[in-house]
């Protein structure tokens, strides 16, 4: 298998119940590998298309009746992320989240059971040091976001912020 413009070489893997997540990786691409008892699946990797880099630190995947699992890696000072779901036994490409403030995880953030994509963002444009938490939700509308901190490590919790779902509101444009 090729992974841009040479073979691809295993960075890292998951066990997600019965499957194995795995994280593959080539110059200049990049693919993702699921196989066990959901059957195999393969999707290119998005992030590592778009110039992120990712290490054996760039899975992170929480186990569930709806499981989630978060490819994320870093270009520049941006952090890229994609996400796969497993709903009633398959694995489906959810959407692509990008983080300029440094952090992306998964949370359960509104606690439906699911995991959630929690990203740290820099409020102006980057222009400021002023940072705020934003909440995805990988099944339904996004929870919102929380009130700008004057500095990221301002933010509750950080460096692994998790803000509660009273402390969230619809984003601004």
């Amino acid at each position: 298998m090729r992974c841009g413009t040479t073979a691809c070489q295993v960075v890292i893997g998951k066990s997600v119940g019965r499957d194995l997540v795995e994280l593959l990786a080539g110059t200049g691409g990049g693919r993702i590998r699921v196989t066990g008892e959901s059957g195999p699946f393969a999707f290119e990797m998005i992030i590592a298309e778009s110039g992120a880099a990712v290490t054996d630190k760039s899975l992170q995947c929480v186990e569930a009746e709806v499981s989630v699992c978060l490819v994320h890696g870093a270009r520049g000072s941006e952090l890229l992320g994609e996400v796969l779901v497993r709903k009633d036994g398959t694995w489906s490409r959810a959407q692509a989240y990008l983080a300029t403030g440094g952090y992306l995880g998964l949370h359960d953030v509104d606690e439906d059971g699911t995991a959630d994509v929690v990203a740290v963002q820099l409020a102006c444009d980057g222009q400021c040091a002023n940072a705020f938490v934003q909440v995805f939700s990988v099944l339904g509308p996004d929870l919102g976001c929380t009130a700008a901190a004057p500095a990221r490590d301002q933010l509750p919790g950080w460096p692994a912020p998790v803000p509660s779902l009273s402390q969230l509101r619809p984003c601004a444009d």
